[in-house]
């Protein structure tokens, strides 16, 4: 399982209405094949600052078939106008688990 973490900076004052239109773009994460989970944090220490974290079943389900979809285009059609910068994206595979809850 792969886990995408992408920073995104948003004008705090637009903050609402950010996450509404992150909320109308959750239907195209949940039908994007090899998608398995997807989630928004709001960062604590910096206003503006969430992350998007997803998990994927291959990197290629990000990299190339979300990212080459229909879907991506109407996500970023939604969210890309409040982004301040480019967003930040990595992706990572777990090595080692001590627990989870």
């Amino acid at each position: 399982m792969i886990r995408e973490v992408a920073q995104l900076m948003i004008d705090p004052v637009k903050e609402a209405e950010f996450l509404e239109a992150v909320g109308k773009a959750v239907p195209f994460f949940k039908a994007a094949e090899g998608c398995r989970a997807m989630r928004v944090e709001k960062v604590i220490e910096t206003p503006g600052m969430f992350r998007l974290i997803i998990l994927w079943d291959t990197l290629e389900a990000h990299t190339v078939g979300f990212r080459n979809s229909e879907g991506f285009q109407q996500w970023r059609a939604l969210a890309g106008p409040f982004f301040t910068e480019p967003p930040s994206v990595d992706h990572s595979d777990p090595v080692l688990v001590g627990f989870e809850a």
